[in-house]
């Protein structure tokens, strides 16, 4: 809670955010000592932002993590290993939190991105290209480093057969960096993580939303970077993961639907309100600490391309719980996002609009 002379130098500073310390002694009777005090609590609390003392802007869901340049080669026939094959390649923006700001951005919701990228022209490009969607202005170019690369090779029939991933740009994200950050995560009403960013960071940044009642979703990357997490997640509002994910968050094996269930009781102990493990093309299951469960089966469509799917799914989820909708209904429109991504051969499909939402919803879940 700010205290009467934080919220008299915080009224100041609206007033006029290029005000000298100097001039806020003056005004409020306090040394410049002490309003230096105040100024540096008060970026701490994220009510400011540092020099010209800029006040954040409230933002609907902040997206925090990976950005990266999606490589996709899919071969013309069938994948032989051990040899080569003729393939088609093409590139795209990716990341799980960059992904998630897109998409939330084309359904209308007021959305930030909060990433690293190298200050190369991959970086560049990946900024300037998600600008369009969401407010990049907590994202950082750093000097010295690569822009994170993925890339995955696809059989003919569109399904992964390998994937490699350069993400050693996250390493270099600290809590200083988070630290000096936090306005953008204090000023947002839901926080979207993934597991990019190294385990003392990501454990930072769930046991600071916990404290400040800022509500977070955690979205795992992947099974290897489930290590990321840490064993307590007290204050992560959801977590929406796979089953490989939740096998390697539970270390359960998963083989039926018991076991699903199973696995997202064990997920609730630790701490988690609400999860939703997705099974494919089995649809999902959700799980929450109110008593709320289910089983989503997906309609059929046809899949041009499984990439960006998960990251849709997530999208949906949250933009349809910041509507004010219930588990269920969030899952549905959820999912109704992820069938939009799965008809695209694009990462984040380019027709996603609220509109469309709305439609396939109606078509599918109504």
């Amino acid at each position: 809670m700010m205290n009467d002379k934080e919220i008299l130098i915080l009224q100041l500073i609206k007033e006029d955010p290029f005000i000298a310390q100097n001039e806020l002694a003056e005004k409020t009777g306090l040394s410049r000592s002490a309003v230096a005090g105040y100024i540096s609590s008060l970026t701490k609390q994220g009510k400011i932002l540092g020099r010209a003392y800029v006040l954040p802007q409230k933002k609907e869901v902040l997206c925090v993590g990976g950005a990266n340049v999606d490589r996709k080669i899919q071969t013309t026939g069938q994948l032989q290993y051990g040899t080569s094959n003729p393939a088609e390649s093409s590139q795209s923006c990716g990341g799980v939190a960059r992904n998630i700001a897109e998409n939330l951005g084309r359904l209308g919701s007021d959305v930030g991105l909060m990433t690293v990228v190298g200050d190369d022209p991959e970086g560049e490009w990946l900024l300037e290209y998600t600008k369009a969607f969401a407010d990049v202005t907590p994202s950082q170019s750093l000097a010295g480093s690569t822009t994170g690369t993925y890339t995955a090779v696809l059989d003919n029939e569109g399904e992964m057969a390998v994937a490699l991933a350069d993400m050693s740009i996250y390493e270099s994200v600290s809590r200083e960096f988070v630290e000096k950050k936090w306005g953008y995560l204090a000023s947002s009403e839901m926080v979207i993580l993934d597991t990019n960013f190294p385990p003392n960071v990501i454990k930072q940044i769930i046991t600071r939303c916990y404290e400040e009642n800022i509500p977070l979703c955690i979205t795992p990357v992947s099974a290897p970077k489930i290590k990321n997490l840490p064993e307590d997640l007290k204050g992560v509002t959801w977590l929406i993961a796979n089953k490989n994910e939740a096998e390697a968050l539970t270390g359960m094996e998963i083989s039926n639907e018991g076991d699903f269930f199973k696995a997202a009781q064990k997920i609730m102990k630790i701490g988690v309100e609400k999860v939703v493990i997705s099974r494919g093309d089995k649809g999902l299951i959700y799980f929450t600490n109110t008593g709320e469960a289910g089983v989503q089966l997906p309609p059929k469509v046809k899949i041009a391309d499984v990439t960006g799917a998960g990251d849709s799914l997530v999208s949906g989820i949250i933009f349809a719980h910041l509507k004010g909708l219930g588990t269920e209904d969030a899952c549905k429109i959820g999912m109704s996002c992820s069938m939009l991504a799965l008809q695209s051969l694009e990462t984040v499909n380019p027709n996603l609009n609220n509109t469309r939402l709305q439609e396939t919803f109606k078509q599918y879940f109504d």
